[in-house]
């Protein structure tokens, strides 16, 4: 039973992404604690997931493959919403927002192929990584809750924690591509046929 538990917090996970949408785009207090409240049990089940999957010996490759998924999803799915409602520049939302999801499909990429020549654990997630995901959450969770927190702004705060995320995030990237480089230098002979 207990084994079966991380994917049925990533499955929760998913299940929880239209819930923050609608209490987002609902307002008010709808939007301050329960959308960030929605969101606060998906970053909880992140780490919940993946501890004890790694402590109960549960990991699967259905897990595997969904949880990177699930964390993306209400990821994105947040950026874009906070991005829409003007809590911060418009321009510089876009920037943030697109070197964060930009590092998240170039990371994906290069994860996919090293697993293909047999090199997976070279781009394994690093200290930086699970750093960067942490300040992302926290700074997600205060621009969605928008109120002053003990007398400082949440958007202020947040805001310049997801400039601090999408520093951390263009670093992280950087050094998987170095890890990585030698094996990207050195597959030139042996492409591989896909599907666009």
């Amino acid at each position: 039973m207990i084994k079966r538990l991380p994917n049925f917090l990533t499955i929760l996970r998913i299940g929880l992404v239209p819930i923050f949408v609608a209490l987002f785009y609902w307002g008010g207090d709808m939007r301050t604690f329960g959308a960030t409240g929605v969101f606060a049990v998906a970053a909880i089940t992140d780490w919940a997931d993946g501890y004890l999957a790694r402590r109960y010996q549960g990991v699967s490759p259905f897990g595997t493959f969904l949880d990177p998924v699930a964390d993306k999803v209400m990821v994105a799915t947040a950026l874009v919403l906070i991005a829409s409602s003007g809590e911060m520049p418009a321009l510089l939302a876009g920037i943030l927002i697109s070197i964060i999801v930009g590092r998240e499909i170039t990371v994906s990429a290069l994860r996919e192929w090293m697993a293909e020549v047999g090199e997976r654990k070279k781009v394994a997630v690093s200290w930086l990584g699970k750093a960067k995901a942490a300040t992302q959450m926290i700074s997600i969770l205060l621009l969605v809750y928008e109120r002053p927190v003990r007398g400082l702004s949440a958007r202020t705060l947040g805001t310049a924690l997801l400039i601090v995320a999408a520093a951390m995030t263009l670093w992280s990237m950087v050094g998987y591509l170095r890890t990585a480089w030698p094996s990207l230098q050195g597959s030139s002979g042996a492409h591989l046929d896909r599907e666009r």
